[in-house]
């Protein structure tokens, strides 16, 4: 019945039709509607409230003594698509900007709670000294899942017409459970947007305190500035590799800069002059190469060059503790079980004993690393994501490795799966490059239209740069390096 419903869209599309029109004015009145409880589940309650243009009905459901909602947004101007809404940190959904936006775009939106609190309290992991299991999962995996089934339901009852396409959209936690979708739940959504994605949870989330263990183990605290001064002469050596000279290394790892030429140099420290030591420089060195096992092996990619060090390795200003406060959660929580615990002081030993952990205990239940998309690219499913080369809380070296591993498995993967890297961009957005600027718009022209986007159109305040698809990367040519049309991909 999915595949005719396509098919039907896509004969009326190829025939000048418009499938997807916004439902009549006579959209019905918002009410509550008759929800069946995925298996496992039971329905606690339905709520409808009357919104700005938009219905709005909470599901609120149960497994064991958890109380999970999902929130479905169903706009008046609906254009026959749904789109599911991911969450960040430990957030596992968001009904603010982006959930508005999908309703403003003529989306029926629908986002999910998991049972779960706030981005950053994990006050619910561990009940009575053991990890709360149905939460864990309800956040790692079966939420999301739940949500797009009721989502479905509840607009097919509220618009007397089913979903003609669905997308997720998400990014860092919201990408992770993009990824999720397509690894285990392949018919839930036609097309994914997954960016920055948080995969290989179980390996980054002990990584990113790898430049905290690293100052705390040989005893010296690299301070904000030299943590900046690193950063901006990786820039400056590398910054022309891509043909250009715009303050963006464009391959951080192809960027050779060894912290070590930096020794000796007089910088400017909150008013205060102050040299730049060797010990700075064998910190900053083992932060970009990233953690090792004993032997000294790579465990996980490191902070690439040209990335702000200070999120991982420095002192935020409000912060609650040192080190990316995702990772510390984790360790505290889930694997240590000691909220509160001092991330920043753990030996080499405890970092690698407890990064080996989190990948056997955790793995198979949060890791979202399978790399076998067989039965999403069956289902015609189509996965985007793009990641930023300056991203500052998930290095965007774990992403091109989830790739790469693909790729080992799969062979030829970009008929459904297509890996952007955004130069110079931070985690999700921000930092001086090119930021797409219609991601969600070239996916739904590939699922609808068989339009494979060849690139990524993106942007800055004044200049435009498209994204190159992995493994390519985009270099200057000629003419105005402040358009896109002075770049090829390469």
């Amino acid at each position: 019945m999915r595949r005719l419903t396509k098919l039907l869209a896509t004969t009326l599309l190829l025939t000048g039709l418009a499938p997807l029109a916004p439902a009549s004015a006579s959209t019905p009145n918002c009410a509550a509607v008759a929800v069946t409880a995925p298996a496992g589940a039971k329905i606690e309650s339905v709520d409808a409230v009357s919104r700005d243009a938009h219905c709005e009905i909470t599901v609120t459901l149960t497994h064991t003594d958890d109380h999970v909602k999902v929130v479905v947004g169903l706009p008046q101007n609906w254009t026959g698509r749904l789109q599911g809404v991911g969450g960040s940190a430990y957030a596992a959904g968001d009904t603010g900007a982006p959930f508005a936006q999908a309703l403003r775009d003529g989306y029926a939106a629908v986002t999910t709670d998991a049972g779960v609190l706030d981005g950053l309290n994990t006050s619910w992991a561990v009940k009575n000294g053991e990890v709360d299991q149905t939460l864990l999962t309800n956040f790692a995996s079966s939420s999301v899942h739940e949500a797009a089934g009721i989502a479905k339901q509840v607009v097919r009852k509220h618009y007397q017409r089913s979903v003609t396409y669905s997308y997720w959209n998400g990014c860092s936690t919201g990408g992770r459970q993009g990824y999720l979708e397509a690894q285990k739940f392949p018919d839930d959504y036609d097309g994914i947007l997954a960016n920055a994605p948080a995969v290989n949870w179980s390996q980054f989330a002990v990584a990113t305190l790898w430049p905290q263990t690293v100052q705390s183990n040989d005893g010296h605290v690299v301070s904000n500035c030299v943590l900046d001064a690193f950063r901006k002469a990786a820039v400056e050596a590398c910054d022309a590799n891509d043909g250009v000279t715009n303050g963006i290394v464009d391959r951080p790892d192809r960027c050779s800069y060894d912290p070590r030429q930096l020794v000796g140099r007089k910088i400017l420290c909150e008013g205060n002059e102050i040299v730049v030591t060797k010990a700075d420089a064998d910190v900053m060195r083992k932060i970009w190469d990233g953690p090792t096992d004993e032997r000294g092996r790579t465990l996980w990619p490191g902070l690439p060059k040209g990335a702000d060090p200070v999120w991982l390795a420095g002192t935020l200003p409000g912060a609650s503790g040192p080190g990316f406060p995702v990772a510390a959660l984790w360790v505290q929580n889930f694997l240590l079980k000691q909220p509160g615990f001092d991330t920043s002081k753990l030996t080499y030993a405890q970092f690698r004993d407890l990064f080996r952990q989190s990948v056997r205990e955790y793995d198979g239940v949060i890791g979202t690393s399978e790399t076998n998309l067989s039965a999403f690219r069956r289902s015609g499913g189509k996965l985007i994501t793009f990641v930023g080369t300056n991203d500052q809380l998930i290095p965007h070296g774990g992403t091109l490795k989830y790739r790469d591993a693909v790729e080992r498995r799969m062979g030829y993967v970009n008929d459904f799966y297509r890996l952007f890297t955004a130069p110079g961009v931070d985690h999700c957005f921000g930092g001086d490059g090119a930021q797409p600027t219609n991601a969600l718009g070239q996916l739904v022209d590939w699922v609808e239209r068989g339009k494979a986007p060849a690139t990524l159109t993106a942007a800055t305040a004044d200049s435009t740069r498209d994204l190159c698809a992995y493994p390519r990367s985009s270099r200057y040519v000629h003419g105005d390096p402040k358009a896109a049309s002075s770049y090829r991909c390469v």
